[in-house]
């Protein structure tokens, strides 16, 4: 247990960092989960503008440094390669 004021002062703030982060990659889960959703039901539309919030979210994500910068690309690749699946196809 930490016993100068300083090292209780960092416990505190990691715990609020750690779930300010978990927050972050929760929002940014549920953003992916709703556009694979309009994926899934073929809406091309739909996931097309599902993809713009969630490109931004995948970016805020990490520029808030709770993923790093190129985990957010290659997510932002990989579901923009999907969208494209969608409407070629």
């Amino acid at each position: 247990m930490a016993h100068s004021s300083s090292a209780k002062k960092r416990i505190r703030q990691n715990e609020s960092h750690r779930s300010r982060n978990r927050w972050r990659l929760r929002s940014m889960r549920e953003s992916i989960k709703a556009f694979e959703q309009k994926l899934a039901e073929g809406d091309a539309q739909g996931a097309a503008e599902s993809f713009k919030t969630c490109a931004s979210v995948i970016d805020r994500t990490a520029q808030k440094g709770v993923i790093h910068k190129n985990q957010a690309a290659r997510r932002k690749s990989r579901l923009s390669a999907r969208l494209k699946a969608l409407k070629n196809g």
